[in-house]
């Protein structure tokens, strides 16, 4: 079975072509893809050859099978997503951005099956024969509070198997609206500290940590590793993704790895990013970077280094799966930056 499962949604993303906003774009064609963090990280595991597994709910419609064809065509197991009577296929629509002009997400995933599909419905000792990692998000616990529920009895059950746990926290601020009148940071700090007792590696922006976990960001990454472990002893190590921009399209990124057992920060190099072809999904490769490294037995500065480098060259690929490659990879980690053409 799966050596990796990832458990979350996966929608259908419409983007704008180009840099069109939705009132030139529409009406008129749209860019359609697959989308959703734990789906993109099985997509971008499973192309780097790991035996990985999306697990989710799903509406019995043709576009459910050609979701399902999708993840296939990567490389994905789907044996465990379920059709389900209730509910549908949740959508975001994206407005890239360009120059000093941020993107634009607009959600429509209200009552997916996703959503709706309770805890119970999953056959988690079938789930996680065999399986070594599983991966998570803080997109899913944040679409509902039956979402939520499954998020939490999934890590549970991993634990009870001795599985390790990834929870990449991606705090979105246009969700977590299931549990007025908390507001979405309130409602995502108290269901995230609950997921978090049982989770053994963190993966997140700083805004993700100070957000969602509710520690202060001193400037200092080993002490916000020091502080969030801490808090959750379960955790061995805190992974952090890092970006610095001036434009939309012109940033820098990086990562950094605190290891709680031997008190160290492992930082990879920066990487400017002159043009960005599509932002969403960097973070997604990242966490799949990080645990493709671990399963192939990297030490901690090589594994954040090929994480960091993984989620470099997520940007430069449209849609949010990685099709980059472990020599690609490599080769960028080992200095290959210059984006030559391969004759």
């Amino acid at each position: 079975m799966s050596r990796v499962v990832t458990i979350g949604e996966i929608m259908l993303r419409l983007a704008t072509p180009g840099w069109a906003r939705f009132q030139q774009a529409m009406p008129g064609a749209m860019q359609t893809t697959f989308a959703g963090a734990e789906a993109s990280i099985a997509a971008s595991l499973a192309y780097l050859g790991i035996d990985t597994a999306f697990v989710t709910a799903l509406p019995e419609n043709a576009i459910t099978d050609a979701c399902v064809a999708n993840l296939r065509s990567m490389g994905v197991n789907t044996q465990h997503i379920l059709r389900r009577s209730e509910g549908r296929l949740g959508i975001y629509f994206l407005e890239h951005g360009a120059n000093q002009r941020g993107g634009h997400v607009i959600y429509d995933r209200e009552v997916s099956s996703m959503a709706l599909t309770p805890a119970s419905a999953y056959d988690w000792q079938a789930v996680f024969k065999d399986c070594l990692w599983l991966v998570i998000s803080g997109v899913t616990p944040a679409i509902s509070r039956n979402a939520s529920e499954v998020a939490l009895v999934a890590v549970q059950e991993a634990r009870k198997r001795g599985i390790q746990v990834v929870c990449d926290m991606n705090y979105r601020t246009k969700l977590w609206r299931w549990s007025p009148p908390l507001s979405p940071r309130e409602l995502a700090t108290r269901t995230m500290r609950e997921i978090l007792r049982h989770v053994t590696v963190f993966v997140g922006g700083i805004s993700d940590a100070t957000a969602m976990v509710s520690v202060d960001f001193t400037g200092d990454l080993k002490t916000l590793g020091q502080r969030i472990i801490s808090e959750f002893p379960s955790l061995t190590h805190a992974a952090f993704t890092l970006r610095d921009g001036t434009t939309s399209v012109a940033q820098c990124f990086s990562g950094s790895l605190y290891e709680a057992a031997t008190d160290t920060l492992h930082t990879a190099p920066v990487y400017t990013i002159a043009q960005m072809v599509d932002r969403l999904g960097a973070g997604d490769a990242f966490t799949a970077g990080l645990v493709f490294s671990w399963l192939q037995s990297f030490q901690p500065a090589a594994a954040i280094t090929f994480a960091t480098a993984a989620g470099c060259l997520a940007h430069s690929i449209e849609g949010d799966y990685n099709y980059s490659s472990r020599s690609e990879i490599e080769a960028l980690m080992n200095g290959d930056a210059v984006g030559r053409v391969s004759r």
